[in-house]
């Protein structure tokens, strides 16, 4: 019904937006039966697919409308692409972010030449703040997900996908207001309807997941969850007609299930993805299916240093490979060296030790040593857990 225009969108944005690669993935086949690919739109000129459906919209505006000026709503990668289209275009904008949106995205996108405005604490807050702003200021409301020219410039995604990879069974992807979904689904139904579409949502942010279920739109009070970039409230009326219609399912992944999957890209691909953007990742290990040809759309990879730090040491954690734990020892000469020999014999390399006096049972006789050591994963922790007890040790687990 709407291929025409997808096929437009993709002419908008040709020699603007980058074509983004389809990579095999070996290690996250390996990891749940299946034959992996990763469409890598953290890659994408604003470090996200969002560039997308932003340009296409304000490339379909007159002239009229353009000298207006725009305003939109984003937790962050949208209002990069928002910023990025209007200078190319040349049109004044104004982009309203929650308080709570990472530094690296505030500060790019005024690097774009977008006029940053932050209000709220979540997605919601700067939507109706951005909705105030229109009315006042008689501008252009972009927004993210809920407007068919924005959905037509996301599912030009699906166009490139279906011409890398012929032989798809699965497209994964993730969801937040539902936008990128809508394109993606459109486009595949249209081309290749043999191809499930499944959506992904963080389990604290399933909004489209309950309307989805219950056959109506379900809005939610509140919303929980480290990928920020997918944190909505209030799901698009829209974009839920076209998931109603389109998509074949939708599944919600957890916190951890995201950062061991950040963790895993980050440590074998060398990729840097934003939480948001690798739940179609951690989606993998939910899907009863094996051998299949899948899909999985990393939408983003704008992440500050601080939580890139903070998700690679959770990730390390899940998977084994911090082990921290306390024991008591006698506050006499040389029970450090002994208990540093044996770890060095189980091949633990320590990573950090704190012995504290005043935190022992018995601070007249002991020492509270607190050791964090690196692991080769959960077996290798169980041996380090069992050579200190045969040795005499009575250890409590940290982490």
């Amino acid at each position: 019904m709407y291929l025409n225009q997808f096929k437009k969108a993709r002419i908008n944005l040709k020699n603007i937006v980058v074509e983004t690669p389809l990579i095999f993935s070996e290690i996250f086949s390996s990891e749940c039966c299946n034959n992996v690919y990763m469409k890598c739109e953290n890659l994408q000129l604003t470090g996200a697919y969002k560039i997308r459906g932003a340009l296409n919209k304000i490339s379909t505006l007159s002239e009229e409308d353009k000298a207006k000026g725009v305003v939109c709503s984003s937790a962050g990668n949208h209002a990069q692409g928002v910023a990025y289209a209007s200078k190319l275009f040349n049109v004044k904008s104004k982009i309203v972010m929650p308080k709570t949106t990472p530094l690296i995205k505030i500060q790019n996108t005024k690097n774009f030449g977008g006029n940053v405005v932050l209000f709220g604490n979540v997605y919601d807050d700067a939507y109706n703040e951005a909705r105030r702003i229109e009315q006042e200021e008689h501008s252009i409301f972009i927004h993210p997900f809920n407007d068919l020219e924005v959905i037509f410039g996301q599912g030009t995604i699906a166009l490139e996908i279906l011409e890398q990879l012929n032989d798809i069974d699965i497209i994964l992807c993730p969801i937040g207001g539902g936008g990128l979904i809508s394109g993606i689904s459109l486009v595949c139904k249209a081309l290749k309807p043999s191809i499930k579409i499944i959506g992904v949502q963080a389990s604290g942010a399933n909004s489209m997941e309950l309307s989805f279920k219950k056959g109506s739109i379900v809005n939610l009070p509140s919303v929980n969850t480290i990928a920020d970039g997918i944190a909505v409230k209030n799901p698009g009326t829209l974009t839920y007609e076209f998931i109603k219609n389109n998509v074949d399912d939708i599944i919600t992944v957890d916190d951890s299930d995201i950062v061991e999957s950040f963790i895993l890209l980050l440590e074998k691909h060398k990729l840097l993805a934003e939480a948001s953007g690798v739940v179609s990742l951690a989606a993998l290990k939910k899907l009863n299916t094996y051998n299949k040809n899948i899909v999985s759309i990393i939408s983003g990879g704008n992440i500050d240093m601080l939580t890139i730090s903070s998700l690679i040491n959770s990730g390390l954690v899940s998977r084994g490979r911090l082990f921290c734990f306390d024991v008591e020892l006698p506050n006499k000469p040389g029970q450090l060296v002994e208990i540093s020999e044996l770890l060095s014999s189980l091949r633990a390399n320590i990573v950090q030790l704190e012995h504290n006096q005043f935190k022992a049972t018995d601070r007249l006789k002991n020492i509270l040593l607190e050791v964090t050591v690196e692991a080769n994963g959960e077996n290798h922790i169980q041996v380090i857990k069992k050579a200190l007890i045969n040795a005499g040790y009575t250890i409590r687990t940290i982490y």
